[in-house]
């Protein structure tokens, strides 16, 4: 790699660096909520909703279609985040 693709690269990087950040905040955000809505469940079988998850991917996908991003890349990283959350709430469920 030439110095200057190199130098580039680096710039690159540092910018993914910087959204990896963002992400690891908004995330955490993400978390809090979903501890505020386990809460609100009184039984373990309400921790997967099939159906809301089915609209969220829909969702996500006519989002990704529309902002020029591969509907492969949003899908897969939705359904990982989705099933993480599922364990998530599945490992910390407090029977009532």
């Amino acid at each position: 790699m030439s110095p200057d693709k190199k130098k580039k690269l680096n710039k690159l990087r540092e910018k993914l660096d910087i959204l990896d950040n963002k992400l690891i905040k908004l995330i955490k955000i993400r978390t809090n909520i979903v501890r505020d809505v386990l809460k609100l469940k009184t039984y373990k079988h309400e921790i997967v909703d099939k159906k809301r998850i089915s609209i969220i991917l829909k969702n996500i996908r006519k989002k990704s279609i529309k902002n020029n991003i591969d509907p492969k890349i949003t899908n897969r990283i939705w359904k990982n985040m989705i099933m993480s959350y599922i364990d998530f709430e599945k490992r910390n469920f407090k029977k009532k």
